[in-house]
């Protein structure tokens, strides 16, 4: 399943890349293909440029949904079932499919509010839903002897959904940030994550950088003509526009915004923009599925 998931996702990249106009986002900049022989696919550099910690956003007015869900976090990390469900996505195992059941106000069901195009955390094949997240979202409604319904939409969308009641839950691989407390009550944390650069795989750039410090030196030397593409209302755009919360200071780039990771991705093998930055995970996946065709 994860080889099949793999190949369409690149597939669709591919497709798109070869039908729309290359771009001139990099002319007259020497930042793409810095030293590079023009190889194709991408890779990821592979140093951490944050630590954050994701989890569920429960709603404010449901106390005893919160206590349920952080005694639920507890027990599938004492008893493997957490490992397990990561090792579908980061090893050997096979990633289960989930069904979501139609909203019916008439039914006690538990309703998530996700994004499902953040894979390995969540996202579709076909009508069903796959990743780490969704897979912890259907035990969690078993747990909770609840039918489960999940609504797909754009992230930044999500803890709205649950403030105004629409959902009960957020899990869409979460990242916990003050303002987002507006909306959501945090669980307890249930993963430690990070944002990473994804640059073309001919870019070299970057190459010889060890620390956070070192990627950030050469960030800090770009000036607007320079492009980096983040998803919308993540970590990652909050990274490079700056945010006093997080302690970020911004750069001078060009931040531009996408629905997903792999459309930002897209967007940098069509020439349109120089960099991506986003959640390590997702990363990974989108590099590894784009590779695989080279």
């Amino acid at each position: 399943m994860k080889k099949i998931v793999a190949f369409m996702t690149a597939m669709i990249i591919l497709i798109t890349t070869s039908i729309m106009l290359t771009g001139c986002g990099t002319q007259g900049k020497d930042v793409s293909n810095a030293g590079g022989s023009g190889a194709k696919g991408v890779k990821v550099i592979d140093i951490q440029l944050t630590q954050e910690e994701y989890a569920f956003g429960v709603d404010k007015s449901q106390p005893e949904l919160l206590e349920e869900v952080n005694k639920f976090i507890a027990q599938i990390k004492a008893d493997g079932t957490f490992d397990s469900i990561l090792n579908n996505y980061f090893g050997d195992g096979t990633p289960v499919e989930i069904v979501s059941a139609p909203l019916d106000s008439s039914k006690d069901q538990l309703v998530v509010a996700t994004n499902a195009g953040f894979e390995p955390f969540e996202y579709t094949a076909g009508d069903k839903y796959l990743g780490v997240d969704m897979e912890i979202a259907a035990l969690l409604a078993k747990y909770l002897d609840k039918e489960l319904v999940i609504n797909n939409m754009d992230f930044d969308a999500v803890c709205l959904s649950v403030g105004q009641g629409k959902a009960d839950i957020a899990m869409a691989g979460l990242t916990i940030k003050e303002d987002r407390k507006e909306y959501v009550t945090f669980s307890d944390k249930y993963y430690d994550a990070a944002q990473k650069l994804m640059v073309k795989a001919s870019d070299t750039r970057f190459d010889n950088c060890k620390t956070a410090a070192d990627v950030e030196g050469i960030l800090s030397g770009f000036d607007s003509k320079v492009k980096i593409g983040v998803q919308n209302g993540t970590t990652g755009q909050f990274y490079v526009q700056g945010d006093p919360d997080w302690g970020f200071e911004g750069y001078k780039t060009q931040c531009v915004g996408y629905k997903s990771g792999s459309l930002a991705v897209q967007d940098m093998l069509n020439g349109n923009i120089d960099y991506v930055i986003i959640d390590e995970a997702p990363a990974k996946c989108i590099a590894e599925a784009i590779n695989e065709l080279n």
